[in-house]
């Protein structure tokens, strides 16, 4: 085993170190892809089939299947999905041969890797109470011998609306002090019992995988999504999936508009529809920050709102510095819209935050942090959760920044929060940090990267177990329901994430370090804290990085390992393998179609339907209103994708 992981790891190395090199260079067609109409494919599959193929082998196998059968069948009578309850839906059936084509061993290679690269998603994801499919994680115990237990099935947990009458600000109930003492060590966040134990490293028992064990894991998964015969096979079936959803379309199409029409009280407009991929300083569309810029100016022309250069300044003297009236304001001069100029510049992206191209503005109204405590930025936010509450079935999860600078950046925003009682039902909250460190680095605003971590994580753990030390915090992160990790993928820092990596308290140099490297000790921070915080009753986080924009397809492995659900997921039509494996661990993915139509990707090419299609989940999300609407119509229908293709979850592919 040593040797061969030994080979598997300088193979993963080697692919790795390619995928980087050429990822400024790469056309859409990367070493991980398979092509469509590629002649020499199909002639090595014939090859394989006519020669090499174990031929007892591929009956013994349609035997098992054909025993099997009865067996499957009487599972799904027991617990018969909703889809297969619509009896007049016509079925599709694929009988026979199994193998999709490809030979024997092809296939046991293929399945093997599958099997093992989903048990590594299932162990991360218990370790953080994440969520892993129900479905899958029974065909993974058949493969182990073992019983399927339904209390297994670890799940976030959030906390529950204030009931009629209750105050969700209210601090009387909190938890007491547990007198922990919580520490960081090698980027990560250890509790310990007392001060003593802190000192001799004998921390309480918070299982992580360790930075040695995450390698091993993505190195095996970087060798599996390069491997031939598993590209060739998942491939397969992702093309199989998609024909299997466009037989079931044209069979059914007019029974499925039936049964739509047939369904009282239910539309487009009245359904659920969750924004589960919003930024708040864009949440708001531009003509409402327009009407919100000269309302302020009508109502506070004379009221210090802003310190220009060491001086106090009103709102009037504040327009007057930058040559603007509010009242000669449009749209087009606000000039927040992002068009074909921002095309993969994310840098100008970044910049149409400031209205009229001013930092000032953007201050005043798009900061918590500023002269007036953030007043209008609240005040922006409730005008639009008002919006959400009077649509009545329209939620959203804003996303608040914690940059890591200083450790008081939790107790500024929880006092935002609280002050200016930012709170509705229809509306949760992420946190999201920039991955900008270089920037903190190169301004001595951090000595090193492991400071960064300490200061986002370090008050939250605090909150945690003591919160009667931090009230306002402790009540802020009742109504937070994961983080986030947010900036352009396709800067590439030039570092290889490998165990010859500084640890965060050695990265001393101005350079970002690696986007995997992010990813690892944001999640292992975080598995951490929702043990403690589920062992204390109080609500846990979801890991849900930005992912798959641009940069390397790497970004979706180190994902597919930690994060609960993402957000893009561009990328993903550049490797059949994740693609395949994101289907069968259904890996939620928040698409914006019209966000990348101006940043990353024509809106003709997005693969929002492909995905849809093929089975994966994916859901509509705005991104940012402010940049990319015109109007507060809204796309935020939440697709829940659960068709028949969720049988193929290792039925028959993964025994």
């Amino acid at each position: 085993m040593t040797e061969t992981d030994d080979k598997m790891r300088a193979f993963a190395e080697q692919v790795f170190a390619s995928e980087t090199k050429d990822e400024n260079i790469r056309d859409e067609i990367s070493m991980f892809d398979v092509a469509d109409d590629c002649p020499i494919l199909h002639h090595e599959m014939a090859h394989h089939l006519h020669t090499d193929d174990d031929v007892e082998k591929r009956h013994e196998r349609s035997r098992t299947m054909a025993q099997g059968a009865p067996a499957a069948i009487e599972h799904w009578e027991v617990d018969t999905p909703t889809y297969l309850e619509v009896p007049d839906f016509q079925r599709v059936a694929i009988i026979g041969d199994y193998a999709s084509g490809v030979t024997m061993d092809d296939f046991e290679l293929s399945c093997k890797g599958l099997y093992r690269a989903l048990t590594i998603r299932e162990k991360y994801m218990r370790l953080a109470f994440q969520r892993f499919p129900r479905t899958a994680s029974k065909y993974l115990r058949d493969i182990d011998g073992e019983p399927f237990k339904p209390d297994d099935q670890l799940q976030p947990v959030f906390t529950p609306p204030p009931k009629n009458g209750e105050d969700p600000f209210d601090t009387k109930n909190l938890p007491k002090n547990l007198g922990y003492v919580a520490r960081m060590k090698d980027g990560v966040i250890y509790v310990y019992n007392d001060t003593a134990a802190a000192d001799k490293h004998q921390p309480k028992d918070l299982p992580c995988p360790d930075y040695a064990t995450f390698i091993d894991d993505m190195n095996f998964l970087i060798a599996l999504i390069a491997q031939g015969p598993t590209k060739t096979y998942t491939h397969r079936r992702l093309k199989f999936l998609m024909s299997k959803f466009n037989v079931h379309e044209m069979l059914n199409e007019m029974e499925e508009m039936k049964e739509l029409k047939m369904n009282p009280h239910r539309d487009f407009y009245n359904c659920r529809k969750v924004d589960t991929h919003i930024h708040a300083a864009a949440c708001m569309n531009q003509k409402h920050l327009l009407r919100f810029i000269k309302k302020s100016y009508r109502v506070d022309a004379d009221r210090v709102v802003h310190n220009l250069k060491g001086k106090e300044v009103t709102m009037k003297e504040l327009f007057q510095s930058l040559n603007l009236h509010p009242y000669d304001l449009t749209v087009d001069s606000l000039d927040v819209h992002a068009g074909r100029q921002t095309f993969q510049r994310f840098d100008k992206f970044n910049a149409k935050y400031n209205p009229v191209g001013a930092s000032e503005l953007r201050d005043l109204y798009l900061k918590t942090e500023n002269h007036i405590s953030g007043e209008y930025f609240a005040t922006i936010i409730k005008e639009v959760a008002t919006d959400l509450e009077e649509a009545k079935y329209q939620y959203a999860e804003p996303r608040l920044s914690i940059y890591g600078c200083n450790p008081n950046e939790w107790t500024k925003l929880s006092s935002w929060f609280v002050k200016h009682r930012v709170f509705s039902p229809n509306l949760k909250w992420m946190i999201q940090v920039p991955r900008i460190y270089d920037i903190f680095r190169g301004r001595n605003f951090v000595p090193h990267f492991g400071k960064m971590l300490e200061n986002i994580f370090l008050p939250v753990y605090q909150a945690t177990i003591d919160p009667q030390s931090n009230p306002e915090l402790s009540i802020f992160l009742k109504h937070v329901t994961g983080f986030d990790s947010v900036d352009d993928e396709s800067k590439h820092s030039g570092h290889m994430f490998s165990t010859k990596s500084p640890k965060p308290e050695e990265w001393d140099i101005v350079k970002n370090p690696s986007y995997t490297y992010y990813i690892y000790y944001m999640y292992a921070n975080i598995a951490k804290l929702n043990q403690l915080r589920r062992e204390r009753g109080m609500n846990t986080f979801t890991f849900r990085p930005h992912c798959g924009e641009a940069g390397a397809v790497t970004h979706l492995l180190a994902c597919f390992m930690t994060a609960d659900n993402i957000s893009h997921g561009l990328n993903l039509k550049k490797s059949p393998v994740l693609q395949y494996l994101y289907f069968l661990s259904q890996l939620p993915i928040a698409m914006s179609p019209l966000s990348n139509n101006s940043l990353f990707l024509e809106y003709a090419k997005n693969p929002l339907l492909e995905f849809h299609k093929k089975g994966l989940v994916v859901s509509l999300s705005t991104d940012d209103p402010m940049q990319f609407h015109y109007t507060k119509v809204r796309a935020l229908k939440h697709i829940s994708i659960q068709c028949s293709q969720v049988q193929d979850l290792c039925k028959l592919q993964l025994q």
